[in-house]
């Protein structure tokens, strides 16, 4: 077997070199467009990333969804320069194929990292549609407190015994939520009881007014009491009253003041707040006390006897 000689070698290299040479030259205007290709869309993508910045800032309260949001704006743009100008100088199998293989890649990654993409998506949903804000008041999932933070996985939320609470943003978006801030108020229910003796209308009307005297209670108009239920030793009366929320005083301290002013209100009207009270009661259908009972068997004893002694 005999093996071509150097100059063979040499000929075919130099043919395959000369080859090359060509083919680039021929590409030489396509190369230089398509690098201007692509430094205009990095400096569009720069561009379009801080207005896409300022405009962010006023939709979302979380600077890392925000920075987040920008550079994926950022690097969509530029990617999408680099994809232009490959196939701009004949290498369209080569976009193919990245695109196939960022498609698989970010396949894999979702499943992967599926609770992180989904906590991210709800954070970003939760951006766009404000359920709340920083500073709110919101009860879920069995943690109540003002909000603190909100990231991008999760939201921080310091209770008011003094924890700070981490709860994964999906929780939030999927399950019900309650923000105590929206509406700037939020209406207090006392319940109370009186006894079967007194008027119901008549404490009502000494609770509403005297209800109405605290400086803090808002919507004096819409303070009302109403009668819930017959309990075992009184009537049972829910007092609603509406106060500024979050504001001063604080929820407990508005409670705690209302409950006292209740109590005093009912004391100088002589209405009374019944303990349990517990009646006995000897007859089979009711009303008769026991020492009725005991007179009644007395009586009958007595006639029986005077009833043996006097057959006739």
């Amino acid at each position: 077997m005999e093996f071509p000689g150097i100059e063979t070698f040499w000929q075919l290299i130099n043919e395959k070199l000369q080859v090359w040479m060509e083919t680039g030259i021929k590409h030489l205007p396509n190369l230089a467009v398509a690098i201007v290709i692509a430094i205009a869309f990095g400096v569009v993508a720069k561009v379009i990333g801080k207005l896409s910045q300022r405009v962010l800032r006023r939709t979302f309260d979380s600077q890392q969804i925000v920075s987040l949001l920008t550079s994926i704006i950022r690097v969509a743009i530029a990617t999408a320069g680099i994809f232009i100008a490959l196939d701009f100088i004949g290498l369209r199998g080569t976009v193919t194929s990245l695109l196939a293989g960022a498609g698989i890649v970010g396949l894999a990654i979702g499943f992967a990292f599926q609770d992180i993409t989904e906590n991210f998506i709800a954070g970003i949903a939760m951006g766009v549609r404000k359920p709340f804000q920083i500073g709110d008041v919101i009860k879920a999932e069995g943690v109540f407190g003002t909000v603190e933070a909100i990231n991008l996985r999760n939201t921080h939320v310091m209770t008011f015994f003094g924890q700070r609470e981490i709860i994964p943003n999906k929780i939030l978006f999927r399950n019900i939520l309650t923000n105590y801030s929206v509406n700037g108020k939020r209406r207090l229910e006392v319940p109370v009881g009186i006894s079967y003796a007194d008027d119901p209308e008549q404490a009502a009307s000494v609770i509403t007014d005297a209800i109405n005297q605290l400086d803090f209670v808002v919507d004096k108009e819409e303070t009302d009491v109403f009668a819930a239920s017959f309990g075992d030793s009184s009537v049972n009366l829910l007092v609603w009253f509406w106060i500024d929320y979050p504001g001063e005083p604080g929820f407990m301290i508005a409670r705690h003041k209302a409950v006292v002013t209740i109590q005093k209100a009912l004391n100088e009207a002589d209405i009374l707040i019944p303990f349990p009270i517990r009646t006995l009661d000897f007859g089979a259908k009711g009303g008769e006390t026991l020492g009725q009972v005991i007179k009644d068997n007395n009586l009958s004893q007595y006639s029986d006897k005077t009833a043996d002694n006097n057959p006739d």
